[in-house]
């Protein structure tokens, strides 16, 4: 809430003074700014609906909402990039004039805002992808504004208008790289690709380790949400080595301790005693 509220003022100041005083650098970073508080808007409606409980027909939950919202995210950084570019490439070649001490002052407001917001999100946000995609817009957006602010300070002391002009392309530039990594991990999400930060060759060692099991196939791992992993699994075991109840109990125990907290184990023979 505090984040959106601060980057929505923060997106109006710069809007006022790159328009007054000619800074594309600057509406560029209130454009991208703007963004920052759609994407916040997205991933905090998708936060609190993934927190809905499960229904007849959603049978998973909502959680994956915050994938798309992570999505979504991806999708406009890279507009709002693209815009900025091309709006950077045309001022290149027909220069305004600008004026650097407003734009000096806008710029570091966005810094200090843009930092202030991230830190808001303190150190959970590293498991879950979509407060890591709120994060990535205001550190960028902090970036942003230190670039803006560096090209008004050397326009007001060598007079070179057109810095303005290529600061905003390269602002364009590092917005669309982080737009384009967020997309990535976005769609492997949705893909239903292993989450970041689980090795499955250790989830497969951990249930081969458990007491009385002699294999492990059809193991998949996924998210469930940005924050949420689940795991199927068809564990063979010998026959009567450990009982069923606390052989489950390991398996879920040694997986939460992996970042899995959801999991379906099913429990087989070995291949020769399916008869048993």
């Amino acid at each position: 809430m505090w984040s959106v509220l601060l980057n929505s003022g923060l997106s109006g100041l710069q809007l006022a003074i790159g328009f007054g005083f000619g800074s594309l650098a600057l509406i560029g970073d209130a454009v991208h700014n703007l963004g920052d508080v759609a994407g916040l808007l997205f991933g905090w409606g998708a936060e609190r609906l993934s927190a809905r409980p499960a229904t007849a027909r959603f049978t998973y939950g909502f959680g994956r909402s915050t994938q798309l919202a992570s999505l979504m995210n991806a999708g406009l950084i890279l507009m709002a990039a693209a815009v900025l570019m091309v709006e950077g490439v045309q001022r290149l070649f027909d220069p305004v004039p600008v004026v650097s001490g407003p734009v000096a002052w806008a710029a570091t407001a966005g810094i200090v805002v843009n930092l202030f917001s991230a830190r808001l999100f303190g150190t959970g946000h590293h498991h879950d992808l979509n407060r890591r995609a709120a994060v990535v817009h205001l550190l960028t957006d902090a970036a942003v504004s230190a670039a803006v602010l560096a090209s008004a300070l050397l326009v007001g002391l060598v007079g070179w208008i057109w810095l303005d002009a290529a600061t905003a392309i390269g602002v364009g530039l590092a917005v669309a790289w982080s737009g384009w990594e967020l997309l990535r991990e976005a769609l492997s999400a949705a893909l239903d690709a292993v989450p970041r930060g689980i090795d499955l060759v250790e989830v497969d060692g951990a249930l081969r380790s458990l007491p009385g099991v002699e294999n492990v196939h059809h193991l998949h791992v996924w998210g469930m949400s940005t924050s949420q992993a689940a795991l199927t699994a068809h564990v063979s075991r010998r026959t009567g080595s450990v009982d069923d109840r606390e052989l489950l109990r390991q398996a879920r125990q040694r997986l939460a301790a992996l970042g899995i907290a959801h999991s379906t184990i099913q429990l087989e023979p070995p291949r020769g005693d399916q008869h048993c």
